[in-house]
């Protein structure tokens, strides 16, 4: 019998994350935003994920105004915000935040970037405003590179 995570690596970051209940908001944004085909691609990629949890903080009438085609160019920015090219897996994004004094900042596909930090053994995420994002679920494995689930939306300048 196969675990979830040997399952889910055999599906792309989209595949993976259109099969978990958590990520429907995500999901419907991603097809929104025209972003399929790309989260699809050979990678790898590093997606921060908005849970269905993270989407609910924001502001009353702000996921379905992103999602009417003519906020397509903000939502795509808001969600390659979410994108980093490469893998770093958990242990991989700890070892570098030691090795970088407690920060390690990655370039986001957006072209912004967020700074990775630790508090109380978790991963946060602090983006271009000084928002903060905590890690929930780390290390969903993608044929097409890794997801770690998050409970806010980070947002780019």
């Amino acid at each position: 019998m196969e675990n979830s995570n040997e399952k889910n690596a055999a599906q792309n970051i989209v595949g993976v994350a259109a099969g978990n209940d958590a990520f429907t908001t995500l999901v419907a944004a991603v097809k929104a935003a025209g972003l399929v085909d790309t989260l699809s691609g050979t990678g790898p990629f590093t997606v921060f994920a908005p849970t269905n949890d993270a989407f609910t903080k924001l502001p009353e009438g702000t996921v379905a105004s992103l999602l009417k085609p003519e906020s397509k160019d903000t939502l795509t920015a808001v969600l390659t915000y979410h994108v980093v090219a490469g893998k770093f897996e958990g242990a991989a994004v700890m070892d570098a935040i030691a090795k970088h004094n407690g920060t390690f900042t990655v370039e986001t596909v957006q072209g912004g970037k967020i700074d990775l930090s630790l508090e109380d053994g978790k991963l946060i995420l602090t983006d271009a405003n000084k928002g903060t994002a905590t890690v929930v679920i780390a290390d969903v494995a993608a044929s097409n590179g890794v997801i770690h689930a998050i409970d806010t939306l980070v947002m780019p300048k």
